[in-house]
């Protein structure tokens, strides 16, 4: 009781507070019986197919293949720990707009693995091109390394395509 003899009301419960976590996809393993979560996983084995490929090709052109690197090894990391917070549940216990962020995400990654994509196209296409490798004038890839960049190109533009499919999904989800 308070001094002047009206009860005291209880502080809010912080718990019932906070607005609840916002949504759409469900958790747990039904996730991959979405098309977002079979596009995550496609995302995440395409992904790492790139990473494998360009890194046997001995990365013979470093300044562009560096970089096709560095966003299929990140982008094959965060695609796991987006699938893996999914999965796990998490997203229910952590206050987010997780429509938004999954949106923000996609359309990151998409962004960065396009222009992945050009840089191991353009990778490739120099396999023709003539260089003074010590003693003799040589091509810049030997048809190994072309073929192994080739293959590398087509699976960072099948990747590419998840990545716009699954920022497609997103948009959708995350529209009003």
């Amino acid at each position: 009781m308070s001094a002047g003899g009206a009860p005291v009301p209880p502080p809010p419960n912080p718990a019932v507070s906070f607005p609840a976590p916002r949504v759409t996809l469900p958790v747990g393993p039904d996730i991959l019986r979405t098309y977002s979560g079979a596009f995550v996983c496609l995302e995440i084995v395409l992904g790492g197919l790139v990473w494998i490929l360009v890194a046997s090709s001995n990365v013979p052109l470093p300044l562009l293949q560096g970089w096709v690197m560095f966003v299929s090894v990140t982008a094959f990391i965060c695609s796991l720990l987006f699938l893996g917070v999914f999965l796990s549940g998490v997203v229910t216990q952590i206050n987010a707009n997780w429509n938004f962020l999954d949106l923000a995400y996609h359309f990151t990654v998409f962004v960065f693995y396009f222009g992945a994509f050009l840089l191991e196209a353009a990778a490739t296409s120099l396999h023709d091109l003539r260089c003074n490798r010590t003693v003799a004038v040589q091509p810049l890839l030997n048809d190994n390394q072309y073929n192994i960049n080739v293959a590398a190109t087509i699976f960072a533009f099948v990747t590419t395509a998840c990545y716009g499919c699954s920022l497609g999904l997103a948009l959708r989800r995350w529209r009003p």
